[in-house]
């Protein structure tokens, strides 16, 4: 759910309670506050992130309600890591509204009270209780059901596939030390017989020691077809004209965990990929964005599990700004500041976009077409970047309305809508 500004301040009345809440990792720390800023408390309240915890928590905001007659509860907190989301399901099971407010509104508005910049768990639970009293809060989205399974597995992804690139760093830089020449020998170095290589014979002196045909049959042994006795020879001559360092049983062992963890980690990324793609499918009209020439299976995912059901939202605009594509600028007086996005939002989103954007110019003639509108038209034109970005958040339009309206993308009417005579 949306809300305007004023519709936040509305919904703080005279006989609402704010509590404020400071998450943390075991402790949590709550304050009361009137619509007006008011403390009707007399004492920070501390609670564990238990079950129990929680109990004492709701308990405590109950007592708090008799105490002063108030009739609704809004409580706010910053959303600290995962530490709050538990604690956001156990309220909303026991309905009371938990909304969230930007740190960074947090870490800006906590000098008003007292002009220090000191952080501390007694003061974040007023200066939170603040902001939501301000209406500056957002009502939070926890996605459920076909959203939540693809957004927590893109996660999960996106965490292997770091561990996977620095395994591949650290893999290649073990190579530049002891076998430099292993590089020249395979374009890819993680093909299949040259991992079992590593794991086998990893230094130079092994592999001259094993010779073309003991490598050869190793291949043969585990079936490899796509290297065979010609290879072998390269790899040996290459190895006795090794400028490496001579490594020992230690630089061994070395290579021999770096590869297997980095064929793990390969192994779960196809495993995610195929539960992605399995997944990604039960979205309702999905087929009709991978219908579009340009967009693959990887940028609709990416956008599904950051944006989640398209359905909560009532413009492309919202997601525009959700993925910090928002055009913004600063002015003041004469001074006319030069427009520019504001890159506040889901990060992840962003670069999904962009990247979406750079495929559709290269593989879609009307993306490409709009793209070179906005470069050359006569009124305004863009640079090559701020057209880019131009074409993500059109991009983003089109996901938006053919996801919640079922709709054929048409390359015409796109034209027709953004590309004007009259400007170019």
């Amino acid at each position: 759910m949306n809300l305007t500004q004023n519709e936040k301040l509305n919904q703080v009345t005279a006989d609402t309670l704010i509590v404020g809440v400071d998450i943390g990792s075991q402790t949590h720390f709550a304050r009361v506050f009137d619509w007006r800023g008011v403390e009707l408390g007399k004492r920070v309240f501390k609670f564990s992130n238990t079950g129990a915890g929680f109990l004492t928590f709701v308990r405590w905001v109950d007592e708090m309600q008799q105490r002063t007659g108030m009739k609704k509860v809004i409580a706010g907190c910053e959303p600290t890591g995962c530490y709050w989301l538990t604690f956001q399901s156990f309220l909303e099971k026991q309905g009371v509204e938990l909304v969230t407010v930007n740190p960074y509104s947090v870490k800006k508005s906590k000098e008003l009270d007292d002009n220090s910049p000191e952080k501390s768990d007694l003061k974040d639970p007023k200066t939170i209780a603040g902001l939501v009293k301000d209406g500056r809060y957002s009502t939070s989205y926890i996605p459920t059901g076909v959203y939540a399974e693809i957004r927590e597995a893109s996660v999960c992804r996106d965490q292997i596939m770091k561990q996977h690139v620095r395994l591949s760093n650290q893999i290649q830089g073990w190579l530049q030390k002891y076998f430099p020449e292993y590089l020249e020998c395979y374009k890819d170095f993680d093909s299949t017989s040259g991992l079992m290589l590593l794991q086998n014979a990893p230094l130079p002196h092994d592999i001259v020691k094993l010779g073309a045909g003991g490598i050869n049959e190793i291949w043969r042994n585990a079936k490899v077809r796509a290297a065979g006795l010609k290879r072998a020879q390269t790899l040996v001559e290459a190895a006795q004209n090794s400028v490496g360092l001579e490594g020992g049983e230690a630089a061994k062992l070395e290579i021999w965990i770096l590869v297997n963890d980095y064929i793990a980690k390969k192994q779960q990324l196809e495993r995610l990929d195929e539960y992605l793609a399995q997944k990604v499918m039960e979205v309702p009209n999905v087929e009709k964005l991978l219908a579009i020439k340009g967009v693959g299976l990887s940028t609709v995912t990416g956008f599904i599990a950051e944006v989640g059901d398209i359905g909560r939202f009532t413009d492309p605009k919202q997601i525009q700004k959700l993925a910090g594509l928002e055009i913004t600028k600063i002015s003041s007086g004469k001074k006319k500041g030069q427009p520019g996005i504001s890159k506040r939002g889901r990060s992840k989103l962003r670069r999904t976009m962009y990247e979406s954007a750079r495929s559709l110019m290269t593989w879609n003639p009307a993306f490409a077409d709009v793209f070179l509108y906005y470069r050359s038209r006569t009124r305004n034109p863009l640079g090559g970047m701020q057209a880019k970005i131009a074409v993500a958040c059109k991009a983003i339009r089109v996901f938006y309305i053919i996801l919640k309206t079922g709709c054929d993308f048409n390359e015409m009417k796109f034209r027709e809508d953004i590309i004007r005579p009259e400007a170019a």
